[in-house]
């Protein structure tokens, strides 16, 4: 068995000297995916017109069907989407919205997600809501109610997180979308950072659409991610750009979006072997303790808080920062030029989120990483970047 930690940097294209603590923004394939991606372009460039027209429909439909066996679903409610985001915008524009309408998501929700709601809104007249959830969270309990005390007979769909991109705690989707669908209400769930990160039954988790993103925990190539639908909910979704096989089903539409480099779908096998490989549970268990151990001893060295407790997370934390590293206004921009100044300045990529006036680190944790690569941010957090 593969040794986890540094080690297993050899498995990666990462640069060497840089604290590689951010897996969760834009992740890392294994070098043997990224080959796997290769070899599937380096055929489909050997005879274009056969591969696309021949090869691809069954080569397509048996990656949906690996990937479906992992998550526990079916591949005939699966289909490939270039990410999270990608899918979130499919099922927002294929509903009708009216005025008076509510779309339902929170003050944690990815902020693409919340452009992507009020574009929809703005064309419709229909509303967004958006529960303000204080953080640090003190348990789940306070996520189930923020939901609930929010839905009325307005509202339309939920968008709920599975893990919370700002803070990476981990929800309690199925009590939050069995509270929905009690009421009647449609509910679509971001699960762009759950893949791999949690132990995954997409089915069981209740909802009507679920998106997951592959290239984070799962090792795929960037652009590969999937939409799942519940059976009788597949017929209301498009793909965002409608092609030859509209009107013909749900997988076909969304196979054949138009041509394109299908290589980060096809790879999918390959980052689920490696997981494989290394074993999932195993792999789980690792970023687990590894992310609670290194946000515990950030927090402790920066007397800060944390945004949840240690239960209510796996492979992501996030750390307040100290006063050293806060900026006033704490705004998206301040975040953004300090996640710059890391990285120049002290070679550490991690993330930077504005959330409640506040900065918060949010750290992640991969099998190619080890406690000792959070060493540099804590002494960081100590001093503002000079």
């Amino acid at each position: 068995m593969l040794e986890f930690g540094r080690a297993l940097q050899r498995k990666f294209r990462l640069e060497a000297g840089v604290d590689f603590i951010n897996h969760g923004s834009f992740g890392a394939a294994p070098i043997e995916v990224l080959d796997a991606a290769e070899r599937w372009r380096e055929r489909m460039e050997a005879n274009p017109d056969h591969f696309l027209r021949d090869v691809l429909p069954d080569a397509l439909r048996n990656a949906a069907g690996d990937l479906a066996r992992f998550i526990r679903a079916d591949a005939s409610d699966l289909v490939f989407v270039e990410n999270a985001t990608a899918a979130i915008n499919a099922v927002l524009r294929s509903l009708d919205f009216k005025a008076g309408d509510e779309i339902l998501i929170n003050s944690q929700s990815y902020g693409a997600v919340r452009q992507a709601v009020r574009y929809v809104c703005e064309r419709s007249g229909a509303k967004a809501v958006e529960p303000r959830l204080a953080v640090p969270v003190a348990g789940p309990e306070q996520l189930v109610e923020a939901f609930a005390n929010a839905i009325n007979h307005r509202t339309r769909l939920v968008i709920v997180d599975h893990v919370s991109s700002p803070t990476g705690l981990v929800w309690p989707v199925a009590k939050i979308v069995a509270s929905a669908r009690r009421r009647g209400i449609l509910v679509l769930v971001d699960g762009a950072h759950a893949p791999g990160q949690v132990e995954l039954d997409v089915p069981a988790v209740g909802a009507d659409w679920y998106t997951g993103n592959c290239h984070k925990w799962l090792f795929a190539p960037r652009g590969c991610a999937f939409l799942w639908a519940r059976s009788e909910r597949k017929s209301l979704i498009h793909p965002l750009a409608i092609s030859h096989d509209y009107g013909r089903g749900f997988t076909a539409e969304f196979d054949w979006p138009g041509t394109r480099d299908f290589s980060p779908w096809l790879a999918v096998g390959a980052g689920l072997r490696f997981m494989e490989q290394l074993g999932a549970d195993a792999v789980r268990d690792y970023c687990r303790e590894l992310a609670a151990s290194a946000a515990a001893k950030i927090a402790r060295a920066w007397a800060q808080p944390m945004a949840g407790p240690p239960a209510m997370h796996a492979a992501m934390m996030a750390i307040r920062l100290p006063d050293a590293l806060q900026q006033p206004g704490a705004t998206r921009e301040a975040a953004r030029r300090l996640q710059s100044a890391l990285m120049d300045r002290h070679r550490i990529a991690v993330a930077i989120a504005a959330i409640d006036g506040a900065l918060w680190a949010r750290i992640s944790a991969q099998v190619y990483n080890s406690l000792a690569d959070y060493d540099r941010l804590i002494d960081a957090g100590r001093r503002a970047p000079s």
